[in-house]
């Protein structure tokens, strides 16, 4: 839960408040598009140069980094350190990598705002990066010897990413679960997926992501100019009919969820700058919010003293349209229209995404 702020405010700031005082993003990329030469540190370490430029903050002054990432496999040792030395913070920075599958990002978020409400840190630089193209694809005897016969294939994104050890079934079948519990239709679940992706059109095509995407330049040969990715990439191959004529990917009979009423395959990176109030007096910086309770759901309006009713704006971090109108139901929102609720395949579900929206 976040409350908006200005530079004005800094005065009534409380020592130990959570202050947002930078942010970034990279523009969305789709599965095997244009960010996918990229690995998943690179655009980390992209979008935290971002957002501590935007800042103002001298990457020499962040005292620890929290960055959530979920398909490391193949990136080498400690994906959060190579991120943060990628934009320019020294070497001397603890740096923590987190993994919570969806949630990653936000955990991120939740223990760097953990570390300044107890005083442990001022400064501290959180958010997610993922590359799901670059996931590999394992051998998994190959190390014990391939003696005779075929070897099998396991995708790393669906045995690390998408997969519910727990069920041992994919992730969207705990949609249909979802589905199933709170009585959500096909109809209802593709309404929502229409008109998510219909407003991030209309915002992506107005610019009204400008302002938290860093545009990146991306090799695409030798002797050609890079190619400037600015804007989401998955939201081209939106298409409203196609969408409603799929057929359901998880429950062969009587299924709901569909490719077009759940997320894509997607690349990408977030970064948050995060002070204590008494930094942000310190160096005079602009506080863009103010974190104010973090949990699940409406435990985390209830932690910040609030009730839905209070909330103007909803993210629901999850990636399919059931959980978001299951939430609606359970939060007591009584239409989309009448609170504004963003869902992440209007922005491509990564693993760890997290909000950077400005209202």
């Amino acid at each position: 839960m976040t409350t908006r702020g200005t530079s004005s405010d800094n005065a009534a700031l409380g020592s130990q408040d959570v202050c947002v005082v930078g942010i970034a993003r990279t523009p969305m990329g789709g599965f095997l598009g244009a960010l996918s030469s990229l690995p998943a540190t690179k655009l980390g370490s992209i979008a935290i140069q971002a957002a501590l430029k935007r800042a103002n903050v001298d990457p020499a002054l962040v005292q620890e980094v929290y960055f959530g990432n979920v398909l490391s496999a193949n990136l080498g040792q400690a994906p959060a350190r190579q991120a943060a030395l990628g934009a320019g913070i020294p070497n001397t920075v603890v740096c923590t990598t987190v993994n919570k599958v969806c949630a990653s990002g936000m955990k991120a978020t939740m223990f760097a705002a953990q570390s300044i409400q107890l005083g442990i840190n001022d400064i501290v630089v959180a958010g997610g990066m993922e590359s799901m193209s670059n996931a590999p694809k394992y051998i998994a005897e190959a190390r014990k010897g391939s003696r005779f016969g075929h070897d099998t294939l396991v995708d790393g994104m669906i045995k690390d990413g998408l997969w519910d050890v727990y069920g041992d079934c994919a992730m969207g079948m705990c949609a249909e679960l979802c589905a199933d519990n709170h009585a959500l239709t096909r109809e209802d679940q593709d309404a929502f997926a229409i008109q998510s992706n219909e407003c991030g059109i209309a915002a992506r095509d107005s610019g009204a992501f400008a302002w938290e995407i860093v545009p990146i330049e991306v090799p695409v040969g030798r002797g050609k100019p890079p190619v400037l990715i600015e804007k989401d990439e998955s939201l081209d191959k939106f298409d409203p009919v196609k969408l409603k004529k799929l057929r359901p990917s998880f429950k062969e009979n009587g299924g709901t969820v569909t490719a077009g009423n759940a997320s894509s395959i997607s690349d990408g990176a977030a970064a948050l700058v995060l002070v204590s109030g008494q930094k942000a007096r310190e160096l005079g910086l602009q506080v863009l919010a103010r974190i104010k309770g973090y949990a699940d759901a409406a435990q985390a309006i209830a932690n910040a003293g609030l009730e839905s009713s209070h909330v103007d704006f909803y993210e629901i971090n999850e990636a399919f349209s059931a959980v978001a109108l299951a939430n609606q139901k359970l939060l007591g929102i009584p239409s989309i229209s009448d609170t504004y609720i963003k869902l992440p395949f209007l922005l491509k579900h990564l693993f760890q995404k997290i909000h950077l929206g400005k209202d």
